[in-house]
């Protein structure tokens, strides 16, 4: 433990009697003095002894210091010594091993020759049994030394190649070429090699094709590995799987067995792509070529998506340098003859089944595409009928059909995704924009032009002059249902076909192309909104029918009991139902735009139809009310300048019913100060009290 000095100093007093209160005794000082003395003496003395152990200690540590010094010194130098005779044993074995090195230089070059001698020999004794046509050496007669046997054959074919052709050894070179003991043998390296592969032999078949790769014959070894390998692999339907499989099992093997397996595994792969997939596409594709476009068309896309999947696949093993070009070639090799004229099938096909789905859809709905006029005088005409009411040709009866289908757009758009979805895969990358403006012309074509356009001008021809009873007006179902399908064609514009021209010149002809189709649409959509003219018209043969004179001038002003008329009821309801119309057909700023017009027209119509009577007091009060009504209406139109009308309307209303000391106030009321006075005087005059003198000099 840490010493502590005054813990020390408590503990010795209270062991020393007197020194505390201990058992009750008294505290004696002189006693408690003399034991501290006496120990501090103790203390001294033990300090003393200590003191003098640690000196005999320090002198000893000292001395032993100075011998271990002494005794590293001597081993350094012991050391030095070591390290010389270290480096001249080094210098001795260097010379040693260089004297070494020159005799085995010297060895070798007498033995080398000699070497070759004997193996000349040996070859020497090898040709004479060759010449005798006795091959006796047991190299030749054991069929386990086959391999031997095949360096000696190698070795005797490449002298007797060497061999003038005109010398003795002319049946030499005979006998060892292929119908002699040469072919014999490489036929039974390769018939080994077989049946080492069928065994699952892996360490067998890498000896004997590394024995064959000196030999004519090792491609043909190679030719009878890619067969085997083969055999039995193609066994289901889907080949392209089965190549896959295939290719990673041999990767795998092809390694072990052969010293240049890229080469083995390119050559594998080029015989499947040449052989099993040619034949498969040809036969798939040769079927429908000319009988069904449609399924053509389906399976050489699937077929060539297919194919390069493969291709992506095979792209993971060891092929050679570029085995993207190698893989490339393999796949145009296959499709070539069927994608010169892609693009003239996919054409060919889109435009006969666009026209089919149009014709069976006119069909369902028994009608006749007839021939309308887009232009010149009939346009004309269309126009100044729709403006001026004149009867200049009778509008056809459309029965309330549009002659535009959610159905037949969203197949001819499928169709069209279809052929963008080929186009892509299966042009060639310079030829793709191209083809797919090619593509989106049908589409414009067969949607735009033939379905679209045709029931725009159909919707137009059927509308009907403004003078006519009880007019259905299903324009707005035609623009409605145009406005939904061309939002889809702008879809399909934007996700399908601008990908594949995005950077190309051709993506401005395409916008170019579109922007003139909205404007042709636009241009006819805004003939038709003359329906407007309509719907005026029906609010006159309402107002024509169901307003009375005596509405305004009752024959008992004291038993009126209705809040507004039967006319002002329906005319609302009407009005109602058309501005739901409008903002179900049209969207965006063309809703107000329409609504804006159709509310300045009503109010006209409203107006000049309260001219056309006079009013008693009780009359004037129900048309304030017809007013207010028909402003409440004004509201659901949600524009400002039409509700401004009606509400100046109503305060020109008030004109029929205030007292006349009160006239000249209300006309300098705030909405009707701004007003012309002869507006306000025609209003006035519709009273039946005007012709009185009195209200007459109020006005005046």
């Amino acid at each position: 433990e840490p010493f502590v000095a005054d813990e020390y100093i408590e503990r010795l007093a209270w062991r020393t009697p007197g020194g505390g209160s201990r058992g009750g005794e008294a505290f004696d000082p002189k006693r408690l003095l003399e034991e501290f003395v006496n120990h501090i003496q103790e203390l001294q003395v033990m300090d003393e002894r200590i003191q003098r152990k640690v000196e005999k200690l320090e002198q000893q540590c000292q001395k032993e210091a100075k011998e271990f010094a002494k005794k590293v010194q001597e081993l350094q130098k012991s050391n030095q010594v070591a390290f010389q005779h270290f480096q001249e044993l080094d210098e001795h074995i260097s010379y040693v091993a260089t004297k070494v090195c020159h005799l085995g230089d010297q060895l070798e070059g007498v033995n080398t020759p000699r070497q070759r001698a004997v193996e000349a020999q040996k070859l020497m004794k090898y040709f004479n049994e060759f010449l005798d046509g006795e091959l006796k050496s047991d190299v030749f007669t054991n069929s386990e030394k086959i391999k031997e046997a095949a360096d000696i054959i190698q070795k005797l074919h490449l002298i007797a190649q060497e061999l003038p052709f005109d010398s003795l050894m002319d049946f030499c070179c005979y006998l060892l070429s292929s119908p002699g003991k040469y072919h014999d043998l490489e036929c039974q390296l390769i018939q080994e090699f077989t049946s080492a592969q069928r065994r699952g032999e892996i360490s067998r078949m890498r000896e004997v094709a590394a024995v064959l790769l000196h030999f004519k014959g090792y491609s043909h070894c190679v030719d009878v590995y890619i067969k085997q390998c083969q055999e039995g692999a193609f066994l289901r339907n889907d080949v392209f799987e089965d190549a896959a499989i295939l290719c990673q099992r041999v990767n795998k093997q092809v390694g072990e067995v052969f010293s240049n397996p890229e080469t083995v595994l390119a050559k594998l792969i080029q015989n499947i792509f040449e052989v099993k997939l040619q034949s498969y596409v040809k036969d798939q594709l040769e079927e429908h070529r000319k009988s069904d476009a449609e399924q053509y068309l389906k399976n050489l896309y699937d077929l060539y998506t297919r194919t390069t999947n493969l291709s992506s696949k095979l792209m993971e093993f060891n092929l050679g340098t570029d085995k993207q070009t190698f893989l490339s070639k393999l796949i145009k090799s296959i499709f070539i003859s069927y994608l010169e004229n892609y693009i003239e099938v996919e054409i060919g096909y889109l435009k006969s089944r666009s026209a089919m789905i149009l014709q069976r859809y006119y069909d369902s709905k028994n009608h006749q595409k007839r021939s309308i006029g887009t232009g010149g005088i009939q346009d004309l005409k269309e126009r100044i009928r729709q403006r001026t009411n004149l009867p200049l040709g009778p509008s056809i009866d459309t029965h309330g059909e549009t002659f535009l289908s959610q159905e037949v757009v969203v197949n001819l758009l499928q169709e069209t995704k279809q052929a963008f979805e080929r186009c892509h895969r299966l042009s060639d990358p310079s030829d793709l924009p191209k083809n797919a403006f090619r593509i989106f012309s049908m589409l414009v074509e067969f949607l735009c032009t033939e379905h679209i356009d045709y029931a725009l001008e159909t919707g137009l021809a059927g509308i009907p002059s403004s003078d006519s009873k009880n007019a259905n007006l299903y324009f707005l179902d035609v623009v409605h249902q145009a406005n939904t399908i061309f939002h889809l064609f702008d879809k399909q514009f934007n996700d399908h076909l601008m990908p594949l021209i995005s950077s190309s010149p051709k993506l401005s002809e395409c916008l170019q192309k579109k922007k003139d189709i909205i404007e042709q649409m636009e241009v006819k959509l805004d003939m038709g909104i003359d329906t407007l003219n309509c719907m005026i018209g029906q609010m006159k043969h309402i107002l024509a029918a169901e307003q009375k004179k005596t509405d305004f001038k009752p024959e008992d002003e004291n038993n009126v009991l209705i809040q507004y008329t039967n006319a002002c009821v329906k005319v609302c309801g009407y009005v109602r139902k058309q501005v739901e119309k409008i903002r179900n057909s049209m969207d965006g700023k063309n809703v107000d735009t329409v609504l804006m017009e159709l509310g300045v027209r009503f109010h006209r119509l409203i107006y000049e139809h309260l001219q056309q009577y006079s009013y008693s007091c009780m009359g004037g009060m129900l048309a304030i009310c017809d007013v207010a009504e028909y402003r409440k209406c004004a509201k659901d139109f949600k524009i400002a300048l039409v509700l401004q009308l009606f509400d100046t309307l109503h305060a020109l209303c008030n004109l029929l019913v205030v007292a006349p000391d009160n006239l000249k106030q209300v006309c300098s009321g705030e909405q009707l100060a701004n007003l012309d006075k002869n507006i306000l005087h025609s209003f006035v005059q519709l009273r039946v009290d005007y012709r009185s003198a009195r209200l007459a000099r109020h006005f005046s």
